[in-house]
């Protein structure tokens, strides 16, 4: 930050959001900041530090930071005490907040309040915002504002952050909050000092004189929780669930994918119809489009799948899957708390593996970290789309299911029983601690917001187009560049690449994977997935758009494969890249989260060994039932 930025920083109040997790304090965030927002890491660690700015009504300009969830100020996680020392000014190089705005969930004021009442005395300026105060209504709840705020003596607000104009009260208290000069917060130890049954009889006495209910409709949740929950019918309607949204990422996505991939070929065509032959037409046409566009295809497969995630998210259900899938996974040796970092692999192994730091036990937390990679990552997508949609045919299995869509929900099982797997062979290598309980609140059930769905939509698609853009093109260029040069000599009966400095490293690679039915050609594409896995794909589209010639150009590259590989080599590569080594990205934030080296080169190693493995098995097998 600059000197000027500094200087206008040190004016602008700082207001730190705090709450419990799950209780809408983030979605306050985005509906007070919007876009206006910056995302790093706090010095030292890799937890996320949002802030943002925003003007309110009355033309005061502020800072808002968002602090990660935590349930108290006597730190059990890393987020809990990095939450700690900046509410209290003690975080080096973190500016102590001139007020606190404390977002609790109106539906839960009970495990709300005792962290209100620990936040409260540091003597900080607060507000606390009552949010989620539609859904207490519709539940019979009733809250005494007045008499609240005059319990915890601070002022109290209603908040409903998912709607337009929700946050209005709490922009009108904020207006009228005075900073003559910093107030320093009081020590921890004035916390400490007081006893938890005495603050739980605290909250017990707000709740008397200040809530009521007067009828009850949160009746439905628990109706519906009889079967979502119940230790038979839970875990087969978890199954059904998941079946049918891998069955819908094929079948709703190939419109759209016609689409893209039809525009991709238009822009093929008209360059090469319009371009005379040489180095520029190569690049654009097998190079940029050969390979970016290989991609690009999937866009659709990639937002359908986020749709399922984020609609099952913020309709309350997927913390009833963590409680569901909590006693299997115990069963390996992993703690409770490690449902949401897997589950968050789905999307990347990164967040997944930076979202362990929940988990207390460090032999917990390492055993998470090293099976989080086994997730199917949303990289790994267009590969299997790619593979499955050039040799499963697109056909209904027992009329009610689509086969591709059943090969796609068994690689993602796989994936899954490998991480656990391990983790029960860690469990024995490493040394058990113990099942650890899993704490979890559940929230009511209530209709996904259109306005969060679109959002989360709308970054994921972002950050899949920003990769497009950038990383993928840029290794694209590279691998058509290597594929290129030099040219073939004269009188040469191999295509060009076959020649090129990728060639030739593919050549020497293939001594090391023929014996799992990988050739040259794959062996290219292999090294420039290690920066991202999906850009395996747009160096296949990139290696043999170079590979062809004449009318064979203008075929899309599922046809190609399906030309060029046999069954048992396509079978090989699916199962290679259930336990494919992760990218550079995620051993370089390893290496950061357990702070060695180590870590890294044993997940690659145990990884690479996994999927030279099974690729084996899966060739052999498949080569022994085809007839060789």
């Amino acid at each position: 930050m600059g000197a000027v930025e500094q200087q206008v920083a040190a004016r602008t109040p700082l207001i730190a959001l705090l709450g419990n997790p799950n209780c809408g304090k983030t979605a306050l965030f985005n509906r007070l900041t919007g876009a206006r927002q910056k995302v790093a890491n706090y010095a030292g660690v890799t937890i996320e530090r949002k802030e943002g700015g925003f003007t309110s009504p009355a033309g005061r300009a502020w800072r808002l930071l968002d602090l990660p969830g935590a349930y108290s100020l006597s730190a059990h996680t890393p987020d809990e005490a990095i939450t700690r020392d900046v509410v209290a000014g003690l975080r080096a190089g973190e500016q102590a907040p001139d007020a606190i705005v404390f977002v609790v969930n109106a539906t839960n004021l009970r495990l709300n309040l005792r962290l209100v009442l620990e936040v409260s005395r540091l003597g900080l300026p607060m507000v606390v915002a009552l949010n989620m105060m539609d859904v207490a209504r519709k539940r019979g709840i009733r809250i005494d504002t007045a008499r609240l705020s005059q319990e915890l003596g601070v002022p109290v607000v209603e908040t409903v952050a998912v709607q337009a104009g929700g946050e209005q009260a709490l922009l009108r208290v904020l207006d009228q909050m005075v900073f003559d000069q910093p107030v320093k917060p009081q020590p921890l130890a004035a916390i400490d000092a007081v006893p938890v049954e005495e603050t739980q009889r605290e909250v017990r006495r707000i709740l008397d004189v200040a809530t009521s209910h007067e009828h009850d409709t949160g009746n439905l949740t628990e109706a519906i929780d009889q079967v979502v929950i119940h230790p038979v019918a839970g875990p087969l309607l978890l199954a059904a669930i998941m079946f049918l949204v891998f069955q819908a990422v094929f079948s709703w996505a190939q419109m759209p994918m016609d689409l893209i991939k039809a525009g991709v070929d238009g822009v093929g065509q008209f360059l090469s119809a319009h371009m005379g032959e040489g180095v520029l037409r190569s690049l654009l046409v097998e190079g940029v489009l050969g390979g970016v566009g290989s991609v690009l295809v999937f866009l659709p497969q990639i937002l359908i799948l986020f749709f399922f995630i984020l609609v099952l998210e913020d309709c309350g259900y997927l913390p009833r899957a963590a409680f569901l899938l909590d006693r299997i996974m115990g069963g390996v040796g992993l703690s409770g708390r490690a449902f949401i970092p897997l589950l968050s692999s789905f999307a990347c192994a990164i967040p997944g593996i930076m979202a362990t730091r929940t988990i207390q036990n460090p032999r917990d937390r390492l055993v998470t970290i090293m099976i989080a990679p086994l997730m199917t990552c949303s990289a790994r997508l267009p590969v299997y789309a790619l593979v499955i949609g050039a040799f499963i045919p697109n056909r209904e299995v027992g009329g009610i299911m689509n086969l591709q869509g059943l090969v796609l929900f068994c690689l993602y099982v796989a994936g899954v029983v490998s991480a656990m797997g391990v983790a029960w062979f860690l469990k024995r290598t490493m040394g058990g601690s113990g099942k650890q309980p899993l704490m979890l609140e559940l929230p009511s059930y209530h209709w996904p917001h259109l306005h969060n769905l679109a959002l989360g939509l709308w970054e994921r698609a972002r950050i899949f187009l920003t990769r497009v853009g950038t990383i993928i093109l840029t290794l694209m260029v590279l691998v058509w560049f290597l594929s290129s040069f030099p040219a073939a000599p004269e009188g040469a009966t191999q295509p060009a690449i076959y020649y090129s400095v990728a060639g030739m490293l593919g050549r020497a690679l293939s001594f090391v994977f023929a014996p799992i039915g990988f050739g040259w050609q794959i062996c290219i594409a292999l090294v420039p997935g290690m920066a991202a896995r999906e850009v395996a794909v747009g160096a296949l589209g990139t290696v043999y758009a170079l590979s062809q010639s004449g009318a064979e150009l203008e075929k899309s590259l599922m046809p190609v494969l399906a030309q060029s590989w046999s069954l048992p080599t396509a079978l090989s590569l699916l199962a290679w890249y259930v336990f494919a080594p992760q990218c550079l990205s995620t051993l370089s934030v390893v290496r950061r989260e357990t702070g060695s080296v180590k870590y890294s080169f044993i997940m690659a190693g145990y990884m690479f060994a996994l999927a030279y493995t099974a690729s084996f098995i899966t060739h052999r097998v498949a080569l022994a039932l085809l007839g060789g």
